[in-house]
């Protein structure tokens, strides 16, 4: 009798089948779909490079232990890492969800977090496959399995509100990520099955860190803990690591009974590529995303309120619903984590600087009397017409603000229903994220690099045939020889 025995085992939850099933599609969704998945590769890689400016992030990339890499393994964009592909896939979410500036969905979560496990899984398959003298992955198939994480992610999160029940999105995360990973691993139906109960059976995590007044950096790097937890799971399903079938339904023991109230993980569509086709990019702005269109407003308020900040007699900000339960923050903000959620300081910061930048959350930056100022002048309220739109199939994520000075003038009402990033705005967003992404090329590569970067990315026929690992070799930090030309920001 083998270690795991031989007992006859139930068959697999339903939800835990479709997952399979549906990862080991070799296509899905539309060119569209994919068209858009290179968009937000794009965007995912423009935040990471930008984290590497961050010294609080980069304390925690490189190997857990000092020296423990791996030649041949995979590669940390920005970096001249060679890691494992569960150390890999930690560094990369970290760097890629640090700026809190990658896409998002707006039921919760921030999907391109998969990107972090798909580019590690991917690079260090398709590394070890050259050594082998076989085919190396493409990138078409990286897309692919990106399509298909942010679909099982997004659409899970449409069924289920984690924070209502005090666990991360992150949970989704892990399970989308185990799925796909799976599979570019080379496994099979079982195995997916395998790997997504073990992220199951693992439970949620709390979302404390993401919540006044523990709100810290983890909500920074979790993301990449999800990812590095589901390459590890997927990697010992290819060890023959057995699943648990009824991990989600089993009664008292299971992952509805024990932590979702009793009631299932709800699938409100099928997968297909619904969610990745309705992203929503955070290209202006490195903010909680239910802040997009009050920076926005703020920002383009600016040159009005620009000298008068000790003139204000109040600010007066419409929202919805969603907002002032999440991220309507008063009193003190103690870290980084607990600013770039506080929807009054955001806007406090466009009024009076006319920009919203990562350094902008910094305890030095914080520490500017004006901006307690203005929070302290403003006032929150609900209405109703944005609630309703962000409720509807329309899914507006609006906000407005209005500054009334004390000499009986004010600004206009400047009401923003979409975020930059959201569908509606796509052809006046993509040339932006697109100079987002050239950007922070520039601050981290050569001219000649950031050229062949782009000749690659910019082309999707020809981004979809390139191996893997010739994409993520573009990405290796440069010699201090080649990166002697690099241009700045």
């Amino acid at each position: 009798m083998s270690a795991h025995g031989k007992s006859k085992r139930p068959a697999p939850d339903q939800l835990f089948v479709d997952i399979a099933k549906y990862v080991t599609r070799k296509t899905v969704g539309t060119r569209a779909a994919y068209l858009t998945a290179r968009y937000c590769l794009m965007d995912a890689i423009s935040c990471a490079l930008d984290a590497l400016d961050s010294p609080e992030c980069m304390s925690l990339v490189g190997p857990l232990v000092p020296g423990a890499t791996m030649k041949g393994g995979a590669r940390v964009p920005g970096t001249r890492l060679e890691l494992d592909p569960v150390a890999a896939a930690f560094n990369t979410g970290c760097l890629i969800r640090w700026l809190d500036f990658n896409d998002t969905w707006w039921a919760g979560g921030h999907p391109s977090d998969n990107y972090s496990a798909i580019l590690s899984v991917a690079d260090y398959v398709s590394r070890a496959r050259i050594a082998a003298r076989q085919k190396p992955l493409s990138m078409v198939e990286a897309l692919t399995a990106a399509i298909q994480a942010y679909e099982i992610q997004g659409v899970l999160a449409m069924g289920t509100d984690f924070d209502d029940i005090g666990l991360d999105h992150v949970m989704l995360i892990k399970m989308a990520s185990a799925a796909v990973c799976t599979r570019l691993l080379g496994g099979s139906v079982a195995q997916i099955v395998s790997a997504v109960s073990n992220a199951v059976i693992e439970g949620g995590t709390l979302v404390t860190y993401r919540k006044s007044p523990n709100s810290g950096p983890r909500k920074s790097w979790a993301a990449g803990d999800a990812t590095s937890r589901a390459v590890r799971l997927a990697l010992l399903a290819l060890r023959g690591e057995i699943g648990y079938p009824t991990a989600l339904s089993v009664k008292t023991w299971g992952f509805n009974d024990v932590l979702n109230r009793g009631e299932p993980l709800k699938v409100p569509r099928a997968f297909g590529s619904y969610v990745i086709e309705n992203i929503r990019y955070k290209i202006a702005f490195p903010a909680q995303r239910h802040a997009q269109t009050g920076a926005e407003c703020a920002v383009r308020l600016h040159p009005k309120v620009q000298g008068r900040v000790n003139d204000i007699e109040k600010i007066v900000v419409h929202t919805h619903k969603v907002t002032l339960s999440k991220i309507c923050a008063t009193g003190p903000l103690n870290t980084a984590a607990a600013r770039d959620h506080s929807l009054q300081y955001i806007i406090a910061v466009g009024l009076i600087f006319g920009d919203i930048t990562g350094t902008s959350y910094e305890d030095e930056f914080a520490a500017d009397p004006r901006i307690d100022q203005v929070r302290g002048k403003m006032k929150v309220v609900e209405d109703p017409r944005y609630t309703h739109g962000f409720n509807s199939a329309d899914r507006s994520d609006a906000n407005s603000v209005q500054v009334f000075f004390k000499d009986g003038t004010k600004t206009e009402r400047l009401e923003i229903l979409y975020l930059l990033g959201d569908p509606k705005r796509r052809k006046e967003g993509l040339p932006l994220l697109e100079r987002k992404f050239k950007n922070s090329l520039a601050r981290r590569f050569s001219p000649a690099r950031q050229r062949m970067i782009w000749n690659m990315v910019s082309n999707q026929s020809r981004l979809e045939k390139t191996p893997v690992s010739d994409f993520m070799s573009l990405l290796v930090e440069e010699t201090a020889k080649g990166a002697r030309n690099r241009s700045a920001k």
